[in-house]
């Protein structure tokens, strides 16, 4: 585990491409099971830890997990990430497209369960959700983007499905549309910073992770 951030009350991980933050139906180990391990161990703490997971990352991509060590400070956390009181900022590269030095994308998004993936839907579809994110292009390599994008709501696939329904898939990411796998499956998308309030101490947190180490990452 990479620890980022480590006090009392909150646990912060850059969670690698490819690890679950939360045990599915694989029976994966996940970073929420290495987590509690890790606390059980550190502080010799006997019977079962709490540690709740504040926000989620798919499996595929990396950057920052906020974990809670105590149910109070779940619950704030929980209702900051309701009241969209955290900033998240995201670094992606994605295949080349019409898109501009910078924009607002605002789509309306529907699960679907079976498939587990998100599609742009038409915003009168029952169980549609409001979706918005902004994004500035930092970086042109050879034959992709390196965008840097802040997400104003936390759908599921958000980045994934809006960038692919702009014809500017996430490397990788053939699920969305994608022209080939990376070689480790994962999806270049990295949750980079992190910027909220304390919910127990009140200090301002800025958080920010490294990058994966990998060529295309280590290009810019």
């Amino acid at each position: 585990m990479d620890i980022v951030f480590e006090d009392n009350h909150i646990l912060i991980i850059n969670k690698k491409a490819g690890q679950l933050s939360q045990s599915d139906k694989t029976g994966d180990i996940s970073v929420l099971d290495l987590c509690k391990s890790y606390i059980k161990k550190k502080y010799n703490k006997n019977g079962n830890v709490f540690l709740g997971l504040v926000n989620r990352i798919d499996r595929p991509a990396s950057g920052l997990l906020i974990l809670a060590k105590t149910s109070k400070c779940l619950k704030r956390m929980n209702k900051i990430l309701r009241l969209r009181e955290i900033k998240k900022t995201y670094f992606a590269v994605i295949e080349k497209g019409s898109i501009n030095n910078s924009g607002k994308l605002v789509d309306y998004l529907k699960k679907n369960e079976k498939k587990n993936k998100s599609f742009v839907v038409n915003k009168k579809i029952k169980g549609s959700k409001k979706s918005i994110l902004t994004y500035e292009l930092i970086k042109k390599l050879n034959n992709y983007y390196v965008v840097k994008i802040n997400i104003e709501t936390g759908r599921h696939h958000q980045i994934r499905a809006q960038f692919s329904n702009i014809n500017c898939s996430i490397k990788g990411d053939v699920k969305y549309g994608a022209k080939r796998a990376n070689n480790d499956f994962s999806i270049c998308l990295h949750s980079s910073i992190l910027e909220f309030t304390h919910p127990i101490t009140k200090k301002e947190l800025k958080i920010e992770a490294k990058f994966p180490n990998s060529k295309i990452w280590n290009s810019f």
